[in-house]
């Protein structure tokens, strides 16, 4: 038995209405949503440490199970199998590759997303989208929903030529951003309305120079995370070993301990 379909057998058995585990028969699409949400970012997380054989491989299971856990439920309702699943991908990776599997040429990346998107306009005539910027998911956290919605409008021309673009868009937003703090009327959330979207569209334009750059948006903020963390808890180290904390510290004080933990790297 291949594993792929033992998979299959041990969820099915886990969802039999009689002798099926209770937690697993009372799942539901919508109780669902929270574990695919967590398994896909702790597959992201393993996927920064390939070295970790063994739990890349749990991980990429766990993602796996979710896909089977739907399509499980689905069968029992009589909607679609995971074979309608693996299927419908199979299908749609060998029309958008006419580059491998049929006669047209493509010798380079970019050429290849271009194609993809022509292909996949063509496809999406048939459904509700009008737009190339149909099919950005809605709940994507707000950075990916950047970048892909980008990226998008790139592959149907809609792109600076080089990142001399989005570097003076970025300080046109910097100016933008400076008059709307400056005539804000007071600090109250509620009166900054627009500071939030000159904030916004100055994000937005960080996150088109990153592209730009073939720098991944997310991976370069989640390592400016991970930096100023590492260099956050040197200075409370720092602080504790003079006897001191950090509540009661001057700025001045701190920021003495974070150029210091900043020169030690």
């Amino acid at each position: 038995m291949s594993g792929i379909d033992r998979l299959h057998d041990i969820m099915v058995r886990l969802r039999d209405p009689e002798t099926g585990c209770p937690w697993d028969r009372e799942q539901t699409l919508e109780s669902l949503k929270p574990c695919v949400l967590e398994e896909a970012y702790e597959l992201l997380a393993a996927m920064d440490r390939p070295e970790d054989k063994a739990n890349h491989i749990e991980e990429l299971g766990d993602v796996l199970l979710q896909v089977m856990f739907q399509a499980v439920m689905a069968e029992q309702e009589g909607r679609f199998t995971f074979d309608d699943v693996a299927n419908a991908i199979s299908d749609k990776l060998v029309h958008r590759h006419p580059h491998v599997f049929g006669n047209v040429d493509a010798k380079d990346s970019a050429t290849v997303l271009r194609n993809w998107e022509q292909i996949k306009q063509m496809e999406h005539r048939k459904e509700s989208r009008h737009s190339a910027l149909d099919g950005v998911p809605p709940a994507l956290p707000a950075l990916l929903k950047a970048q892909r919605t980008q990226e998008k409008a790139a592959r149907v021309g809609f792109d600076w030529k080089d990142a001399a673009g989005p570097m003076d868009k970025i300080r046109e937003e910097i100016a933008e951003l400076d008059e709307a703090v400056a005539a804000r009327p007071s600090r109250k959330p509620a009166d900054s309305d627009r500071v939030k979207e000159e904030l916004g569209d100055l994000l937005f334009s960080v996150c088109n120079l990153a592209r730009h750059l073939g720098v991944d948006a997310e991976s370069a903020l989640e390592g400016a995370s991970a930096k100023f963390a590492r260099r956050f808890r040197t200075v409370e180290a720092a602080a504790k070993e003079r006897g001191r904390r950090l509540p009661g510290m001057t700025l001045a004080e701190m920021d003495e301990l974070w150029d210091e933990a900043k020169e030690n790297g």
